[in-house]
């Protein structure tokens, strides 16, 4: 597992390439929680996500070894930060995205020098070619998230939060393939072990919650869900077991909540967020976690969202107010 110390030397590491991203309110968000509601604005992260903290780290950490080359397997956001890094540091990158991706994101690859190339529409299915794409030229493969470095770089964003926010109940996490919610597990669980870490995943792709409930790692089938980058079939072989020792609960939001938490963080703070990213607020509107009264925030992943499908996932938000009257 990882430790509280590697992620403190990914912090050192990745200062240079990474925003400190802010602590976003909204009072009518608040209200209709019942909570006081903190949104971790990773969407207004550099290439859009938190993807940049694991990936800097990473990259950053095979170029001083040496590497000449990069390649990965994302669904986007984790293909753009790599793509941007590697260029930053002048080597060349290889993405292979699934056949379904946001043209978004592959514009983004590209735009940040990254080579793309479709495969598939599991994580089992890509990341096996980006490791032999890894292999045929020599490169090194940089994991979307079951690795020590990119885990201990998206656990950056847990050391922020605790610097930003003195009294915290709870922090509400999307899980995909489990790297983020690892890493901030970690930070805040060896530093304030009494602050709630609360995942989530969308119930069409809930492999974490089967592999919880299992008590083994637990594959699904592809899935279709809005929540493109919480698409992974099954949690990380490194990342599972953190989540293990350390997650309070996990709880599953439906395709429409996702819909209607997408659709008021747009309306109520004018942020554009991912259907992913809109997970922790559905969550919270939902009372899901059943909680009153407390000071909650809500993980904000990403913002890359496809604008050509953005229209189809806005919903009348005043059907939420009528089904909570």
């Amino acid at each position: 597992m990882i430790t509280l110390k590697e992620i403190q030397e990914a912090r050192q590491r990745i200062q240079n390439v990474v925003y400190e991203t802010p602590l976003l309110q909204s009072e009518q968000l608040s209200n209709l929680c019942g909570n006081q509601l903190f949104l971790k604005a990773e969407h207004l992260q550099k290439t859009g996500s938190f993807k940049i903290r694991g990936a800097s780290n990473m990259v950053i950490h095979a170029i001083e070894n040496g590497a000449q080359h990069v390649t990965t397997a994302s669904s986007g956001n984790h293909g753009q930060a790599v793509a941007y890094v590697a260029k930053k540091y002048g080597v060349p990158s290889t993405i292979v995205v699934p056949e379904n991706a946001s043209q978004c994101k592959i514009n983004a690859i590209i735009g940040y020098g990254g080579q793309v190339e479709k495969c598939g529409t599991t994580s089992g299915e890509r990341l096996p070619r980006a490791q032999q794409i890894a292999d045929e030229q020599s490169g090194i493969y940089i994991p979307p998230y079951d690795d020590p470095l990119i885990m201990a770089g998206q656990g950056t964003v847990g050391l922020e939060i605790l610097q930003q926010l003195h009294h915290i109940d709870a922090i509400v996490v999307p899980i995909g393939g489990g790297g983020l919610i690892s890493g901030i597990l970690t930070a805040v669980k060896e530093t304030n072990p009494a602050i709630q870490i609360i995942g989530v995943e969308p119930e069409l792709a809930n492999d974490t919650y089967l592999s919880l409930q299992n008590q083994k790692i637990t594959a699904i089938p592809a899935t279709n869900t809005i929540a493109d980058g919480l698409r992974t079939n099954q949690p990380g072989d490194l990342t599972f077991p953190v989540l293990t020792k350390y997650l309070d609960d996990l709880v599953l939001v439906s395709e429409d909540e996702i819909r209607m938490a997408f659709s008021f963080v747009m309306e109520r703070t004018k942020q554009l967020i991912e259907p992913s990213s809109a997970t922790t607020v559905a969550a919270v509107l939902y009372n899901k976690l059943n909680m009153q009264g407390k000071n909650i925030v809500t993980l904000i992943s990403g913002g890359n969202v496809d604008l050509e499908n953005a229209q189809s996932m806005i919903v009348d938000t005043a059907k939420f107010s009528q089904i909570n009257s």
